[in-house]
This record gives structure tokens, sequence and C-alpha cells, in this order.
């Protein structure tokens, strides 16, 4: 099959500069380049290292990038928004559509998928476009949603990461086209038997700590302020260390914001025990989060999926983490599930039994590893070309 790949247009791929939507694509795309399944065409913003990336020498993958940040482009996009308002997305992502669309128009795709940007379903729908697969790592298309049912009747099939979108995507109808395909990692690369070991003094750790790991983006709806609240608490287990990893978005975006300067303000009286790394290259996660007894992503919003969840669990860390969206059915069983009610007690007990229980640390940390297989790269590929073959 010839098939096409699109997403919003909001990072590059190959995934040079991180996020979740752009690591799955390389995934899918590694597969195809091995096994010479399809061929496919994956359109991306411009970026030097993307460009320059072996991936792009595939004889089966082919990669056009989109020129979205020259002066040209800058100008182009903004005289774009100015004759096109009310549009779905944002005059950004729109003006990036309509430069995919330029050379998407006069190719024969047998598929068109779309990465996490029901938006672009309306348009491709109304232009003709038939065979269009959406794939949704957010709450982005529910009976609540702009165009729904537009959307809803011009696919050929919607899948989901987990059962908790598959169910929102179904208050619009019920309907076999929706289908849970969870999300993968590489399990291999977050196993500390193929790990080389970072230590813990390089960021002012020592081993007899008790490390706590938060890991992913820091922002409001994760739960990072109440985790420091919840250390704040601690204060009388000075050995209890915590090490948060991550920024407000992706490489692209600073390390610092208005959210991460109060939480370091908040920690001021604790500076010692919390460790912020900011951003972490994804090919260094294994090795940061192999510093850490246990893993505690205390999610305040209805999580979609999780992948920190599963990299923790794959890393073999003993997890603490809430009943929010779909985290229950991605670690139901092998891990500490609080709720959100009361959340800073709720840690606070959670992390305390983990730190008196070794034992407990140990039978957690190896059901948390036979858990993540579930989720290998290598199932989430072959699951997603047969969903795509199967129409």
């Amino acid at each position: 099959m010839k098939i096409a790949i699109l997403t919003c247009g909001m990072l590059p791929i190959p995934a040079v500069q991180g996020g979740a939507v752009e690591n799955k694509i390389d995934f899918i795309l590694e597969y195809n380049d091995r096994m010479k399944l399809h061929d496919i065409t994956v359109y991306s913003p411009w970026n030097r290292d993307a460009a320059r990336h072996p991936a792009i020498s595939s004889e089966v993958n082919h990669y056009v990038f989109i020129d979205v940040r020259s002066l040209k482009a800058r100008i182009a996009r903004k005289l774009y928004g100015h004759f096109h308002s009310g549009e779905y997305y944002n005059y950004f992502i729109e003006y990036y559509f309509e430069r995919v669309y330029a050379h998407l128009k006069h190719q024969n795709y047998d598929r068109i998928y779309l990465d996490n940007c029901p938006g672009f379903v309306c348009k491709l729908s109304r232009r003709g476009h038939k065979n269009l697969v959406l794939r949704l790592g957010n709450d982005l298309l529910n009976s609540t949603s702009k165009s729904h049912e537009l959307i809803f009747s011009s696919l050929s099939k919607i899948l989901t990461c987990s059962n908790y979108i598959r169910e929102r995507v179904a208050t619009i109808r019920q309907d076999s086209k929706i289908q849970t395909l969870y999300n993968g990692i590489d399990v291999k690369a977050f196993s500390s038997s193929k790990m080389p070991q970072k230590k813990r003094a390089e960021i002012g750790l020592s081993e007899e700590d008790f490390v706590i790991v938060y890991s992913g983006r820091v922002n409001k709806d994760k739960g990072v302020s109440e985790l420091i609240d919840a250390m704040l608490m601690l204060q009388d287990k000075s050995d209890i260390k915590l090490m948060i990893i991550g920024s407000t978005f992706f490489a692209n975006a600073p390390n610092e914001d208005g959210f991460i300067r109060s939480l370091k303000e908040k920690a001021k009286k604790i500076e010692d025990r919390i460790v912020f790394t900011g951003y972490i290259p994804y090919s260094q996660m294994p090795s940061y989060l192999q510093l850490a007894d246990i893993a505690a992503l205390p999610s305040m919003w209805e999580e979609p999926f999780g992948l920190t969840i599963v990299e923790a669990m794959a890393a073999g860390l003993p997890l603490i983490t809430t009943r929010s969206g779909g985290i229950p059915e991605i670690c139901e069983g092998v891990a500490t599930i609080v709720e959100r009610d009361n959340i800073v007690d709720n840690l606070v007990t959670a992390i305390i039994d983990l730190y008196e229980h070794p034992e407990k640390r140990k039978q957690m940390a190896t059901r948390a590893l036979e858990r993540s297989q579930i989720f290998d790269k290598g199932t989430f590929t072959r699951h997603f070309y047969a969903e795509l073959e199967n129409l």
C-alpha cells in the first residue's frame, strides 16, 4: 500500500526534539524500513537535525519536510491567518496543513493516517479523500467536539490509545470502527540489563538516598506541585529525595517558565532534597530512571494513557500514580494507585509505605517489568499495520 502520515506539525519527524506522537511514528517507520511492508510518506516540519537523520535514507519511507520557520514562511503564515480566520485550528497548524496538502493532492494514497489531528479530517473529506484513519492520543473527538459528526462519519477507522479514550469517542456513537491500540515504547531500552549506568553523584544524590523520580512534562496537570507538597510533609525523612525530570514542553521549549519557577520557590525549604534536571533527551531517560528507587507520577487530569507510566514499569520501578483517565487500565494490579481527592496526604502515605517495605518494592518491580512487556513497540507496530490493512 501507499500510505501518507500526517501530524499537526508541531515537532519534526524523525523525533529529534522528542514528542510522544513523533516517537511513536518513528517506531512505525523503523518497523516498515526493516520489514519493507509499504510505501510510506511522512510529512514533517523542517528541522536541520531531522533532515540529516540517517532514517531519511530509507528505501520505503519517504520524508517531505515543510518550511514553517523561515522568515518567508512566517510571513506567509500570518497572511494565511489574516485571510482564513475561524478554521478548525489556529493559523499556524492550518497553514502547515495547506503546505502539506499542496504535495499530498498530487499523490494517490491508499491510506491517509492522521495522528492526533482530527481537524484535518474535515478538509480531507470535503476534498474527496477516503480511507482516512485517525489515531487519538488525547480526548480530541467526542460528542462535544467541533464538527464531530462530519469527522466521525468521514473516518474508516479510529484508533485510540486507551479504552478510556475509546469510550470518549463512543459518546458520538458506538461503532466497530473504534478500536483501542495501546501505545508502545522500546521496552528493552529501559531495561537495566542493557543500560550504561549513570551515577547518582553526577546529579547530587548519594547511594544511601531513597530516590523518588517524577518524569514528564512539568505543568499543573501532572501533579508535580502536589508531589513537592508531599515532600514538604516528609521533612523528617531527610534521606528521601525527589528527582524531577522534564521541562515545560519538549526540546524546543525553555526549561523554565513561571510554573517551574514557582515549584523551585516552593521547594526552597528542602532544596537540598529536590533535583530539577530540566529536559533530558529521550535516549538518556532510561539511565536517569535507573537512579531511582520508586517513581511517582500523580497525574491530576484525565490522563489519556501515560507513556511515562509504561517507561517507569519497564525500568522496573515500583510506581505510585493516580486514578485518572486511562492510567488504571495500564497499571492496575502492579502499581499503588491513589485517589486524587486529598492527594497530598495520599501521596505521603504511599511513599512511606514503599519506603518502609523494601520487599514490597521488590515484588512491585517484578510485576511492573512483566506488565510492561504488553506495551512493547514491536507489539504496537504489528497491531498498527494490521489495523491499517484491515479496512
